[in-house]
């Protein structure tokens, strides 16, 4: 949805945008040709290797006009501050997991390449997804799956972890993808596998992701300029439910007066839905990239 987000992201081609998730940069090369030389990029990761990555495929574009940040998105107004700027005119947040990251078996994301269970988005800090398995209790891993992969089975999957890691430590994401298929009875048929949502849990549990989301929306609203967007891709219902709550209580309400005339309610800043209905990716893309099946797109403008 490249396009999509880049016409509900730039307002003027002059301005200070943030992609606060740069993966393998393809939101920020694209940015970087819609923005004029006086415009500038601040782009954001908690992956060192993303970091490394994005600045040798844009050493040519790079100039004065990006800055790199190696952190968790989370910290943005800080890392900001630090930089210098203030105010920003647009806000890119794309929160699917990189497909470099899933496609690394040493990175443990996907239980389709076989490889030790890590799930950190960031490597050099915090515990791994692995070490939860084979340490959390089994009430922790049930509310784990339960909440964060909305998972029904969590109870009955949280049992077989605890009891296989009894008789041998989970290493692998092929072992773990094991243990939850035989917990859930098998596929049946069903083209989702059975650990699908396991995995999404363990991982946003290790990254305290929707913390994160949360903390970029809070702290970031109130620096985008006037007229400017924020613009949030998500790829599961707690992600897109957590943002349009978020943007709902932005979005100005009016209430009639008994004296006459009416009331605005809304936190601040006010904002307006440029999309009220959440953007999908159109089935030409949903062909050629199976896994934009799940993307939302909402934007925001600020200063309704």
């Amino acid at each position: 949805m490249l396009n999509e987000c880049l016409e509900g992201l730039i307002t003027d081609p002059s301005g200070i945008y943030v992609d606060g998730t740069l993966g393998n940069g393809g939101h920020s090369a694209a940015i970087l040709e819609r923005l004029a030389s006086e415009g500038r990029l601040i782009g954001f990761d908690r992956d060192v290797d993303a970091i490394k990555r994005v600045k040798n495929n844009l050493k040519t574009k790079m100039g004065k006009r990006v800055d790199l940040v190696h952190d968790n998105y989370a910290n943005m107004a800080e890392r900001l501050d630090q930089l210098g700027v203030g105010k920003v005119t647009g806000i890119l947040l794309d929160l699917g997991v990189s497909s470099f990251q899933l496609d690394l078996p040493e990175r443990g994301f996907s239980f389709m390449h076989d490889g030790p269970i890590d799930m950190r988005m960031d490597q050099s800090c915090g515990q791994t997804a692995g070490e939860l398995v084979n340490t959390g209790s089994e009430q922790e891993l049930a509310d784990i799956i339960f909440r964060y992969g909305e998972e029904r089975s969590s109870r009955r999957i949280a049992k077989a972890i605890v009891a296989a890691r009894a008789k041998v430590r989970v290493e692998t994401t092929a072992q773990l993808a094991g243990i939850v298929e035989c917990a859930k009875g098998g596929r049946r048929g069903k083209r989702t596998h059975p650990a699908t949502k396991t995995f999404q849990a363990l991982r946003m549990a290790v990254n305290d992701e929707l913390a994160s989301i949360e903390h970029v929306l809070e702290t970031m609203a109130g620096r985008v300029t006037e007229g400017g967007r924020m613009v949030v891709l998500t790829f599961h219902s707690l992600e897109d439910r957590l943002v349009k709550q978020f943007f709902n209580r932005h979005v100005p309400r009016e209430e009639s007066l008994q004296q006459g005339g009416v009331r605005r309610h809304f936190e601040e800043p006010p904002v307006k839905w440029i999309w009220k209905k959440p953007l999908t990716a159109s089935d030409e893309e949903q062909r050629i990239n199976p896994r934009s099946r799940s993307a939302k797109l909402r934007v925001v403008e600020v200063g309704a």
